[in-house]
Protein backbone atom coordinates (compact mmCIF):
# COMPACT_ATOMS: atom_id res chain seq x y z
CA UNK A 1 0.00 0.00 0.00
CA UNK A 2 1.51 3.18 -0.98
CA UNK A 3 1.08 6.32 0.67
CA UNK A 4 1.72 10.09 -0.40
CA UNK A 5 3.64 12.43 2.06
CA UNK A 6 0.94 14.84 1.65
CA UNK A 7 -1.67 15.21 4.21
CA UNK A 8 -3.74 16.38 6.68
CA UNK A 9 -5.71 16.01 10.29
CA UNK A 10 -7.41 17.45 13.00
CA UNK A 11 -9.19 16.89 16.14
CA UNK A 12 -10.75 18.79 19.17
CA UNK A 13 -11.05 17.57 22.48
CA UNK A 14 -12.55 19.25 26.02
CA UNK A 15 -10.65 18.67 29.34
CA UNK A 16 -9.80 20.97 32.62
CA UNK A 17 -12.03 23.69 31.26
CA UNK A 18 -10.16 23.74 27.97
CA UNK A 19 -10.95 23.62 24.62
CA UNK A 20 -7.59 21.25 22.51
CA UNK A 21 -7.51 21.79 18.72
CA UNK A 22 -4.78 19.24 17.67
CA UNK A 23 -4.28 19.98 13.84
CA UNK A 24 -1.68 17.83 11.74
CA UNK A 25 -0.40 18.71 8.52
CA UNK A 26 2.45 16.83 6.66
CA UNK A 27 4.39 17.29 3.10
CA UNK A 28 7.34 16.20 1.23
CA UNK A 29 10.30 15.98 2.51
CA UNK A 30 13.81 13.79 2.11
CA UNK A 31 13.51 12.65 5.74
CA UNK A 32 10.65 12.53 8.81
CA UNK A 33 11.09 15.78 10.02
CA UNK A 34 8.36 16.86 13.00
CA UNK A 35 7.66 20.57 13.77
CA UNK A 36 5.82 20.86 16.86
CA UNK A 37 3.82 24.20 17.98
CA UNK A 38 1.97 24.47 21.39
CA UNK A 39 1.54 25.98 24.58
CA UNK A 40 4.77 26.80 26.00
CA UNK A 41 3.64 25.21 29.35
CA UNK A 42 3.21 21.77 27.56
CA UNK A 43 6.52 22.05 26.20
CA UNK A 44 7.79 18.46 28.57
CA UNK A 45 5.45 16.39 26.12
CA UNK A 46 7.06 17.37 23.11
CA UNK A 47 8.68 14.07 23.31
CA UNK A 48 6.38 11.72 23.64
CA UNK A 49 4.08 13.11 20.90
CA UNK A 50 7.25 13.48 18.75
CA UNK A 51 7.66 9.52 19.00
CA UNK A 52 3.70 9.14 18.42
CA UNK A 53 4.12 11.00 14.96
CA UNK A 54 6.78 8.37 14.06
CA UNK A 55 5.15 5.42 14.95
CA UNK A 56 2.97 6.47 12.12
CA UNK A 57 5.12 8.65 9.62
CA UNK A 58 8.41 7.65 8.00
CA UNK A 59 9.46 10.27 5.82
CA UNK A 60 7.96 13.72 5.43
CA UNK A 61 7.74 16.88 6.92
CA UNK A 62 5.29 16.69 9.38
CA UNK A 63 3.51 20.03 11.76
CA UNK A 64 1.96 19.36 14.64
CA UNK A 65 -0.28 22.72 15.94
CA UNK A 66 -1.66 22.12 19.19
CA UNK A 67 -3.62 25.14 20.79
CA UNK A 68 -6.16 25.35 24.26
CA UNK A 69 -8.85 27.60 24.34
CA UNK A 70 -11.17 28.75 27.46
CA UNK A 71 -14.27 26.69 26.91
CA UNK A 72 -16.70 28.90 27.84
CA UNK A 73 -19.78 26.72 28.40
CA UNK A 74 -17.83 24.33 30.85
CA UNK A 75 -15.39 26.66 32.63
CA UNK A 76 -15.73 27.47 35.70
CA UNK A 77 -15.92 31.78 36.23
CA UNK A 78 -14.12 33.78 38.45
CA UNK A 79 -13.07 32.54 42.02
CA UNK A 80 -13.10 35.10 45.24
CA UNK A 81 -9.64 34.65 46.97
CA UNK A 82 -10.95 35.12 50.84
CA UNK A 83 -7.26 35.34 51.82
CA UNK A 84 -6.20 37.98 49.68
CA UNK A 85 -9.84 39.77 50.63
CA UNK A 86 -8.57 39.03 54.56
CA UNK A 87 -4.90 40.77 54.09
CA UNK A 88 -6.39 43.90 52.57
CA UNK A 89 -9.03 44.12 55.56
CA UNK A 90 -6.03 43.81 58.07
CA UNK A 91 -3.58 45.57 55.94
CA UNK A 92 -6.33 48.86 56.08
CA UNK A 93 -6.62 47.92 59.68
CA UNK A 94 -3.41 48.68 60.49
CA UNK A 95 -3.03 51.74 58.46
CA UNK A 96 -5.92 53.26 60.43
CA UNK A 97 -4.22 52.39 63.90
CA UNK A 98 -0.70 53.25 62.95
CA UNK A 99 -1.29 56.11 60.93
CA UNK A 100 -4.12 57.54 62.10
CA UNK A 101 -5.99 57.36 58.40
CA UNK A 102 -9.94 57.22 58.14
CA UNK A 103 -11.91 55.48 55.41
CA UNK A 104 -13.79 52.92 54.55
CA UNK A 105 -13.34 50.52 51.76
CA UNK A 106 -16.24 49.86 49.45
CA UNK A 107 -17.40 46.80 48.11
CA UNK A 108 -16.95 47.74 45.03
CA UNK A 109 -13.31 49.02 45.51
CA UNK A 110 -12.33 45.83 47.23
CA UNK A 111 -13.42 43.50 43.86
CA UNK A 112 -11.24 46.05 42.09
CA UNK A 113 -8.24 45.01 43.96
CA UNK A 114 -5.36 43.08 42.09
CA UNK A 115 -5.94 39.42 43.22
CA UNK A 116 -9.17 39.28 44.46
CA UNK A 117 -10.93 37.38 42.11
CA UNK A 118 -8.82 34.19 40.92
CA UNK A 119 -8.80 33.22 37.20
CA UNK A 120 -9.39 29.61 36.58
CA UNK A 121 -7.42 29.91 33.98
CA UNK A 122 -4.09 30.13 35.99
CA UNK A 123 -4.68 27.29 37.67
CA UNK A 124 -6.03 24.94 34.71
CA UNK A 125 -2.03 24.76 34.07
CA UNK A 126 -0.39 20.60 34.37
CA UNK A 127 1.13 21.38 37.78
CA UNK A 128 1.22 18.05 39.82
CA UNK A 129 1.94 14.78 38.51
CA UNK A 130 -0.89 13.64 38.20
CA UNK A 131 -2.42 16.25 36.32
CA UNK A 132 0.55 15.89 34.08
CA UNK A 133 -0.85 12.16 33.24
CA UNK A 134 -4.03 13.46 32.81
CA UNK A 135 -2.76 15.82 29.97
CA UNK A 136 -0.25 13.65 28.64
CA UNK A 137 -3.17 11.46 27.99
CA UNK A 138 -5.41 14.04 26.15
CA UNK A 139 -2.84 15.54 24.37
CA UNK A 140 -1.97 11.89 23.10
CA UNK A 141 -5.48 10.98 22.42
CA UNK A 142 -5.85 14.23 20.44
CA UNK A 143 -2.59 13.87 18.17
CA UNK A 144 -3.92 10.17 17.60
CA UNK A 145 -6.94 11.02 16.05
CA UNK A 146 -5.68 13.45 14.16
CA UNK A 147 -3.16 11.54 12.84
CA UNK A 148 -5.36 8.47 11.58
CA UNK A 149 -7.50 11.52 9.56
CA UNK A 150 -4.35 12.78 8.04
CA UNK A 151 -2.97 8.57 7.39
CA UNK A 152 -6.49 8.35 5.76
CA UNK A 153 -5.68 11.48 3.69
CA UNK A 154 -2.50 10.31 2.76
CA UNK A 155 -3.75 6.53 1.95
CA UNK A 156 -6.26 7.65 -0.75
CA UNK A 157 -4.02 10.21 -2.34
CA UNK A 158 -1.19 7.24 -2.16
CA UNK A 159 -3.71 4.88 -4.24
CA UNK A 160 -3.84 7.41 -6.87
CA UNK A 161 -0.34 8.14 -7.35
CA UNK A 162 0.23 4.03 -7.70
CA UNK A 163 -2.75 3.85 -9.88
CA UNK A 164 -0.94 6.61 -12.10
CA UNK A 165 2.43 4.88 -12.11
CA UNK A 166 1.32 1.53 -12.91
CA UNK A 167 -0.47 3.73 -15.90
CA UNK A 168 2.70 4.87 -16.89
CA UNK A 169 4.94 1.32 -16.25
CA UNK A 170 2.21 -0.10 -18.68
CA UNK A 171 3.34 2.78 -21.29
CA UNK A 172 6.94 2.09 -20.58
CA UNK A 173 6.34 -2.08 -21.21
CA UNK A 174 4.78 -1.65 -24.35
CA UNK A 175 7.86 0.73 -25.41
CA UNK A 176 10.13 -1.85 -24.56
CA UNK A 177 8.31 -4.53 -26.39
CA UNK A 178 8.36 -2.36 -29.28
CA UNK A 179 11.98 -2.17 -28.79
CA UNK A 180 12.84 -5.62 -28.24
CA UNK A 181 10.66 -6.66 -31.29
CA UNK A 182 12.72 -3.91 -33.65
CA UNK A 183 16.32 -4.29 -32.21
CA UNK A 184 16.83 -7.52 -34.63
CA UNK A 185 15.97 -5.80 -37.80
CA UNK A 186 18.09 -2.87 -36.81
CA UNK A 187 20.91 -4.86 -38.03
CA UNK A 188 19.42 -7.02 -40.97
CA UNK A 189 18.18 -3.43 -42.19
CA UNK A 190 21.78 -2.08 -42.03
CA UNK A 191 23.50 -5.04 -43.67
CA UNK A 192 21.12 -4.32 -46.87
CA UNK A 193 21.64 -0.88 -46.87
CA UNK A 194 25.12 -0.68 -46.67
CA UNK A 195 25.33 -3.89 -49.55
CA UNK A 196 22.47 -1.26 -51.88
CA UNK A 197 25.05 1.36 -50.93
CA UNK A 198 28.57 -0.52 -51.91
CA UNK A 199 26.65 -2.03 -54.85
CA UNK A 200 26.08 1.96 -56.41
CA UNK A 201 29.55 2.67 -55.32
CA UNK A 202 31.09 0.43 -56.97
CA UNK A 203 32.51 1.13 -60.40
CA UNK A 204 34.35 -1.91 -61.20
CA UNK A 205 37.43 -0.65 -59.89
CA UNK A 206 37.75 -2.52 -56.88
CA UNK A 207 36.63 -5.90 -55.91
CA UNK A 208 33.60 -7.03 -53.89
CA UNK A 209 35.21 -8.63 -50.06
CA UNK A 210 32.29 -10.62 -48.68
CA UNK A 211 34.56 -11.63 -45.60
CA UNK A 212 35.00 -7.59 -45.16
CA UNK A 213 31.64 -7.15 -45.27
CA UNK A 214 30.89 -9.77 -42.54
CA UNK A 215 33.13 -8.47 -40.36
CA UNK A 216 32.08 -5.23 -40.46
CA UNK A 217 28.13 -6.43 -40.33
CA UNK A 218 29.11 -8.28 -36.87
CA UNK A 219 31.44 -5.33 -35.47
CA UNK A 220 27.84 -2.77 -36.31
CA UNK A 221 25.91 -5.94 -34.55
CA UNK A 222 27.95 -5.56 -31.22
CA UNK A 223 27.80 -2.50 -30.98
CA UNK A 224 23.95 -1.83 -30.92
CA UNK A 225 23.21 -4.95 -29.51
CA UNK A 226 20.77 -3.84 -26.30
CA UNK A 227 19.44 -7.15 -25.47
CA UNK A 228 21.00 -6.93 -22.02
CA UNK A 229 19.55 -3.36 -21.80
CA UNK A 230 16.41 -4.46 -22.54
CA UNK A 231 16.41 -7.42 -19.55
CA UNK A 232 17.50 -5.32 -16.42
CA UNK A 233 14.90 -2.84 -18.06
CA UNK A 234 12.27 -5.91 -17.69
CA UNK A 235 13.73 -6.41 -14.26
CA UNK A 236 13.23 -3.07 -13.22
CA UNK A 237 9.73 -2.50 -14.24
CA UNK A 238 9.20 -5.77 -12.21
CA UNK A 239 10.83 -4.54 -8.88
CA UNK A 240 8.57 -1.17 -9.31
CA UNK A 241 5.39 -2.92 -9.65
CA UNK A 242 6.40 -5.64 -6.21
CA UNK A 243 7.07 -2.01 -4.86
CA UNK A 244 3.73 -0.31 -5.28
CA UNK A 245 1.73 -3.63 -3.85
CA UNK A 246 4.10 -3.82 -0.50
CA UNK A 247 3.36 -1.89 2.43
CA UNK A 248 6.91 -0.25 3.46
CA UNK A 249 7.86 3.01 2.17
CA UNK A 250 8.69 2.90 -1.31
CA UNK A 251 9.93 6.84 -2.45
CA UNK A 252 13.80 6.31 -1.90
CA UNK A 253 13.38 2.85 -3.50
CA UNK A 254 11.25 3.89 -6.37
CA UNK A 255 13.55 6.94 -6.86
CA UNK A 256 16.65 4.60 -7.34
CA UNK A 257 14.99 2.10 -9.48
CA UNK A 258 13.98 4.97 -11.91
CA UNK A 259 17.65 6.65 -11.80
CA UNK A 260 18.44 3.03 -13.45
CA UNK A 261 15.85 2.97 -15.77
CA UNK A 262 17.14 5.90 -16.79
CA UNK A 263 20.51 4.74 -17.17
CA UNK A 264 19.82 1.86 -19.24
CA UNK A 265 17.59 3.95 -21.50
CA UNK A 266 20.51 6.44 -21.77
CA UNK A 267 22.42 3.39 -23.20
CA UNK A 268 20.10 2.16 -25.46
CA UNK A 269 20.15 5.31 -26.82
CA UNK A 270 23.86 5.88 -27.10
CA UNK A 271 23.76 2.38 -28.96
CA UNK A 272 20.92 2.32 -31.31
CA UNK A 273 21.59 3.11 -34.67
CA UNK A 274 17.78 3.60 -35.78
CA UNK A 275 15.48 6.33 -36.02
CA UNK A 276 12.42 4.67 -34.82
CA UNK A 277 14.85 3.07 -31.55
CA UNK A 278 15.41 6.77 -31.24
CA UNK A 279 12.35 8.11 -31.25
CA UNK A 280 11.09 5.02 -28.14
CA UNK A 281 14.36 5.89 -26.04
CA UNK A 282 13.03 10.02 -26.19
CA UNK A 283 9.24 8.84 -25.40
CA UNK A 284 10.73 6.28 -22.43
CA UNK A 285 12.68 9.35 -21.06
CA UNK A 286 9.74 11.79 -21.25
CA UNK A 287 7.49 9.23 -19.43
CA UNK A 288 10.28 8.03 -16.62
CA UNK A 289 10.87 12.10 -16.00
CA UNK A 290 7.20 12.03 -15.54
CA UNK A 291 7.08 8.87 -13.16
CA UNK A 292 9.99 10.83 -11.38
CA UNK A 293 7.71 13.35 -10.41
CA UNK A 294 5.05 11.66 -9.28
CA UNK A 295 7.08 9.02 -7.00
CA UNK A 296 8.70 12.29 -5.38
CA UNK A 297 5.12 12.39 -3.38
CA UNK A 298 5.20 8.97 -1.99
CA UNK A 299 6.37 8.48 1.29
Amino acid sequence: MSFSMTGYGQSSLQFGGYKISVEVKSVNHRYCEVVLRMPRDWTGYEDMLRRKVQQHIKRGRVDVIINRELDEETAAGPVLNRSAVKSYLEAAELLRLEFGLTGELSLQEILALPGIMDNPESSSAPAAAGEASDYSEVLAAGLEESLQSLLLMRNREGRYLASDLEGRLNHLEELHTAMAELAPHVVTEYRDKLRQRLRELNDGTFPFDEHKFGMEIAIFADRCNIDEELTRLDSHFEQCRTLLKGDEPIGRKLDFLIQEMNRETNTIGSKCNHLTLVGYVLEMKAELEKIREQAANLE
